[in-house]
């Protein structure tokens, strides 16, 4: 027999490496086939509910990091809630209309407009599910869980029947309206677009001063001068219909180089300066008020525009005096309703100036802009031409500009519920508190919501129109068609005549002759996602409204969080979640946006392949996700290091508590040294930590820190490191090692569990070797916090002492480096304690050489002589000398009783006792040394 034969040294199964990538999806496929989600709801039944509403991504295309971040985190709050005592089902889900489906056909060659429309539509919905499984696969692959076989998806025929509902609702409140307004307009998708689908760019555009010349001055201006205006958008003067001015502000009319002008007097000597005026001459001042009903005539038209007051009139830029085209700005609009005045955009669908643009017909929009001002300087209109660089609205989607322009839209009137809306939101609890100012403000800022959408791909307006002309949208209309699309599906819109969509017997004063025909446009796809509360959360029976939380990416305080606490308002009254909580976008290692065209993106499935899910799993808790994330294929990999650290933690418990029986060898707490007991309690602390600070205040990265902090610091680089004296050199059944044992099966039980929302594939690797009574540790429950007698006392005593470690593992060091030891086992400490010190390692009672990992410790009394070689600190002198003795060759320590024992002269007083006492028999025989 050898030496080493007779040491506990650990052993485990558990192995070394992962190997994450190969045995994840294997994890994935038991799971499943043993419904272990499934099993998890079974064992939550009746227990309070947590429903966490999943914000649907887009199908279309592979998961991108974007996506790992969002749908891990949310598993990580669905699985700690399940572990807490909560009943918390997930219901995964898709939004699958609008025009990136559309262009993606296209692209592959389907012309949509030769197409019969059902037809069209089929293609669009098989593609559209293609991406659901393709997106469910990597979602799973994240080890996401869920009723990923029953996901809720925006195309399907029960989902749009509770759209058109929600729809219907609105409607019957009188909320919906049909009006001739400007709004974002999309002349590259050809489409109207809501404010949640716009995104701001730099564009380089002209800044041009005009002369509005004088028709009508009401004797205060005579026809001899010009109003002074300011754009940026040349292409919208064949639009003007008036001038605005501020019914408060002073203008001046000056004569300039031998002209006369009015301006705003507060901006005179700015707008001098921009045009560059030489001789100025003011003549006149008067109030904006008094300027009301003049005229001017249109710089390159025969015809004339009013002049009105508006409020929207600021001295921030310009003149003073606006250019207005009600057809073209949300503003201008507003006034001239005031005054009368009908919108006109002579813009089409795609950008082309119609014959309402005499001079520009069928041209594009931007294009025109040089003629523009080119016909300005033939007119001796044109006062100043520059250009500038400024943020300018894009659609989402193109990526191409977009415009205002007055088109016949249906509109949800926000007007009407807006303080409702605004009520609402100041009852949720926003996680990030940023947030409820950030959605407050949308809210409060926002005109009416454009519901109507010109494409093809989404879910039609359930509107009829009799022969007059007069919209029919009423309750039993809507419910009719709800009723249809909740057996054909929303295609059958287009599949039917107007008639065969209405009730049977239907009819309508506006139709004398029983014809009708029915709405093309089809609704937005916000409103799609928004009625989610009503076509979810209301109908699931195991979900609940309103929900508990939302969580998503902070672009959705324009998209989701708004279009939903939107539509619930406006027919529930009540926003559909309690709590809101955001998350930023990821970027790059460098801090730069992920971009295709920057080669920067990090592919999920890449990382899986490479790393396991889990490693990605672990970033995402690492992270401030409230903030913009750092990622990159390097960060990933130091967060498998950590990994690595955390797993050869586990193994080393896993290794040294194999031959511990839980019913058998488990010490009370009461029997525990002082250090174990200290080690619980600390386990405690992390256990409390984490459930209070980490999980339950969704702060993934306390759990993170916490976990990591634990495992170094507190095992690895302090219990563990000293326990090797007492596992390995001590006789199976010691007393002390089985306390120590008990400890580490404690914190393998605990952690295991701790670490499960975020490793579920490791913690389940783990599991496998615990005596613990659950299948799966998914189906167990959050270690609880338990208070142990005199722990305050206990952690404060042990907190001093690990300060005096410190102190001693400085001295050590200093040794080290100077030669004088190597290893801390070939050093002898003596301790020249104050009198505090000297208490507390009285106190601490015990094996303080053992707990140090030195050969040797003496303490001196209190007041004694320090020596000069001694090292000292505010409270402790330390002196390091090497250990006398030769090394045993079992404990490794410095002994001089090695060499004393004539049976086993290879080991000092203490492993040939052990030896002697647990292997009589090896020792007759004669145990093999390194020498023999």
């Amino acid at each position: 027999m050898k030496v080493k034969d007779t040491l506990n040294l650990g052993k485990t199964a558990f192995p070394m490496r992962g190997n994450l990538p190969n045995r994840e999806a294997d994890w994935q496929k038991e799971w499943e086939e043993n419904k272990v989600y499934e099993r998890r709801q079974e064992l939550n039944e009746g227990k309070p509910t947590f429903i966490l509403h999943d914000g649907p991504p887009y199908a279309n295309g592979n998961i991108h990091i974007g996506h790992a971040l969002n749908k891990i985190s949310k598993d990580i709050i669905i699985r700690s809630k399940s572990m807490s005592g909560f009943r918390a089902p997930y219901v995964p889900g898709w939004d699958t209309h609008g025009l990136p489906i559309e262009q993606v056909l296209a692209n592959k060659g389907v012309k949509r407009k030769e197409l019969p429309r059902a037809e069209y539509l089929e293609k669009c919905e098989e593609y559209a599910l293609s991406q659901v499984d393709k997106q469910r696969a990597d979602f799973k692959r994240l080890g996401v869980a869920g009723d990923w076989d029953h996901p809720y998806v925006t195309l399907t025929p029960d989902y749009v029947a509770n759209q058109i509902r929600v729809f219907g609702k609105m409607a019957e409140k009188g909320y919906i309206y049909k009006g001739l307004k400007p709004i974002y307009w999309s002349p590259s998708s050809e489409s109207s677009l809501a404010e949640a689908e716009i995104e701001y760019k730099d564009v380089k555009s002209p800044s041009i001063y005009v002369a509005f010349g004088v028709k009508d001055g009401k004797g205060l201006l005579d026809s001899d001068t010009s109003f002074i205006i300011w754009t940026t958008t040349p292409w919208t003067l064949p639009a003007n219909l008036g001038i605005s001015v501020n019914a408060n502000f002073q203008y001046v009319l000056i004569e300039a180089d031998g002209r006369k002008f009015v301006v705003a007097k507060d901006l005179l000597e700015k707008v001098v300066a921009e045009i560059g005026f030489e001789q100025v001459t003011v003549l006149k001042e008067f109030k904006g008020e008094e300027m009301e009903y003049m005229t001017a005539m249109h710089p390159f038209y025969d015809r004339t525009s009013l002049v009105m007051l508006g409020d929207h009139v600021t001295l921030e830029a310009g003149t003073g005096l606006v250019h207005t085209a009600p057809g073209h700005g949300e503003d201008d609009y507003i006034v001239s309703k005031k005054y009368g005045i009908e919108p006109l955009s002579p813009v089409n669908a795609r950008g082309l100036m119609t014959e309402e643009a005499p001079g520009f017909e069928g041209e594009f929009y931007d294009k025109i802009n040089p003629k523009v001002t080119d016909l300005l300087k033939e007119k001796n209109a044109l006062l100043k031409l520059e250009f500038f660089t400024h943020s300018y609205p894009h659609d989402w989607r193109t990526k191409k500009p977009v415009i205002y322009r007055a088109t016949t839209q249906w509109f949800a009137s926000i007007d009407k519920f807006r303080e409702q809306i605004l009520a609402e939101v100041e009852k949720v609890d926003w996680l990030n508190p940023w947030g409820q100012v950030r959605l407050y403000n949308m809210v409060r800022d926002r005109g009416d919501w454009v519901i109507s959408r010109q494409r093809a791909w989404g879910v039609p307006l359930p509107i009829f129109y009799a022969e007059n002309d007069e919209p029919i949208m009423t309750e039993e209309t809507i419910e009719h068609v709800a009723q249809l699309f909740e057996t054909h599906g929303a295609k059958v819109w287009f599949e039917r005549e107007a008639k065969e969509l209405l009730p049977e017997g239907f009819t309508h004063p506006g139709s004398p002759n029983g014809e009708f025909r029915k709405e093309t446009d089809i609704m937005d796809v916000w409103f799609d996602s928004g009625s989610s509360h009503e076509a979810v959360l209301k109908q699931r029976p195991q979900l609940s409204f309103p929900a508990d939380l939302y969580l998503e990416g902070s672009d959705q305080y324009r998209g989701w969080f708004n279009s939903s606490i939107t539509t619930s308002v406006a027919i529930n009254g009540v926003a559909p979640y309690k709590a809101v909580l955001s998350q930023g976008f990821t970027l790059d290692g460098k801090g730069r946006k992920q971009s295709k065209s920057l080669g920067n993106t990090i592919d999920p499935n890449k990382v899986n392949n490479q790393f396991g899910a889990d490693i990605l799993r672990l970033w995402v808790s690492s992270v401030d996700y409230e903030s913009d994330v750092k990622v990159d294929m390097d960060i990933l990999k130091q967060v498998s290091e950590v990994y690595r650290k955390i797993r050869n933690t586990m193994r080393f418990l896993l290794a040294n508590t194999s031959d511990y029986d839980v019913t058998q060898n488990r010490v009370p707490f009461q029997e525990l040294r002082s250090v174990d007991k200290y080690m619980m309690i600390r386990l405690n602390d992390v256990i409390k930590t984490i459930r209070e600070k980490g999980y339950e205040a969704y702060s993934f990265s306390t759990v993170y820190k916490t976990l990591v902090n634990f495992c170094t610091v507190d095992l690895s680089a302090f219990y563990l490191d000293f326990a090797k004296d007492v596992l390995y050199i001590e006789g199976e059944d010691n007393h002390e090692r089985r306390c120590m044992q008990t400890v580490f099966y404690e914190v393998l039980v605990a952690l295991t569990k701790l670490m499960t929302p975020i490793l579920p594939h490791t913690a389940e690797e783990i599991w496998v070797f615990l005596q613990e009574e659950e299948e799966y540790v998914q189906l167990a429950e959050l270690p609880e916090v338990t208070v142990y007698p005199n722990q305050a006392e206990l952690l404060d005593m042990w907190q001093a002492f690990m300060a005096f470690r410190d102190n001693v593992l400085k001295a050590l060091e200093e040794a080290r480096n100077a030669k004088l030891i190597g290893k801390s086992f070939e050093a002898k400490l003596t301790i020249y304690p104050s009198e505090t010190i000297q208490a507390l390692l009285n106190e601490i009672n015990v094996n303080l050489a053992q707990v140090l990992i030195v050969s040797d410790l003496d303490i001196a009394k209190v007041g004694e002589t320090v020596p000069e070689a001694a090292i000292s600190f505010d409270d402790v002198a330390i002196l390091v000398e090497k250990a006398e003795g030769e090394v045993c060759d079992r404990c490794r320590a410095v002994k001089t009783s090695v060499g004393t024992h004539d049976s086993l002269p290879m080991m000092c007083d203490r492993c040939a006792e052990i030896v002697e006492a647990n292997y009589p028999a090896a020792v007759e025989e004669g145990l093999e040394t390194k020498d023999n």
